[in-house]
């Protein structure tokens, strides 16, 4: 479902700040798969979202999209076979606008439009049962502005919107890393269904190694630009946070005690 071959990209490159992000990153992902992304900062994680979605261009290789070569193609043009959940709960949903009105935006994306009422009654009852798998009461709250939702309420109605079409690829860029802890664990329940029940391919960054490690059926750790570690179906079930550590030590070549990783 997802190819990156041979990805590089450098960022002010000739000038004293040059950084290289990505150094001849290769990934294949298949269909239904859920793999967590870790790794310090500047390890390329973002940007590797980045690239994917199209919001950055690549120096060299080439991005294939469900056999589709996507690496000339703009972000906007992506956006069909995308769906994508930032860090950000500011950044996925319209503030003046309904909760109903954001879900309508959502399901009608790359469809034709009508001069028929927005927002049909089976709508509504769909929109509701969706709603009350969040178990955040946003169910009886249909009409209320997204301005005025929490944070992690905001983020939970983003993670629906990217979800409500079925995209060929969802890719999740820390975003539960702003959210209290007990709302984090929430919207990573709510993850956990939505990817399981429509059997999403889906990436999710994440700074939290225990996350990483309860979740999805890979985990792939990033250092340098590129991937160092990639552990899949029993192997990963049976790690530790301290497993995790000594092997990224070993896989990377360096013996520091890297804080960016013992954030969680």
């Amino acid at each position: 479902m997802l190819e990156l071959k041979h990805i590089y990209k450098t960022f002010n490159a000739g000038t004293v700040n040059e950084k290289r992000a990505l150094n001849d990153l290769c990934l294949n992902m298949n269909e239904g798969d859920f793999v967590t992304v870790i790794g310090g900062n500047g390890a390329g994680k973002s940007t590797m979202l980045n690239i994917v979605s199209g919001a950055l261009p690549v120096d060299q290789g080439t991005i294939t999209i469900d056999g589709q070569n996507v690496t000339g193609l703009p972000e906007y043009r992506r956006a069909k076979f995308i769906g994508r959940v930032f860090q950000d709960p500011m950044m996925g949903t319209a503030a003046t606008m309904q909760i109903e009105e954001n879900l309508a935006l959502a399901a009608r994306r790359g469809k034709r439009r009508s001069l028929l009422p927005g927002i049909t009654r089976g709508e509504r009852e769909e929109y509701r049962e969706l709603l009350k798998m969040l178990d955040l009461g946003l169910e009886d709250r249909l009409t209320t502005k997204v301005g005025l939702l929490s944070g992690g309420q905001r983020q939970a109605l983003t993670l629906l919107m990217a979800t409500l079409r079925k995209p060929k690829l969802l890719l999740l860029d820390e975003h539960t890393a702003a959210l209290d802890p007990k709302t984090a664990a929430k919207v990573l329940d709510a993850t956990e269904k939505i990817v399981s029940q429509d059997r999403l391919t889906t990436l999710m960054i994440t700074h939290n190694m225990r996350d990483a490690i309860a979740h999805g059926n890979r985990l792939i750790m990033m250092y340098d630009g590129h991937i160092v570690l990639d552990i899949t179906g029993e192997e990963k079930k049976k790690l530790t946070v301290e497993d995790l550590l000594a092997r990224f030590s070993l896989a990377s070549g360096s013996d520091e005690a890297d804080d960016k990783l013992l954030l969680s």
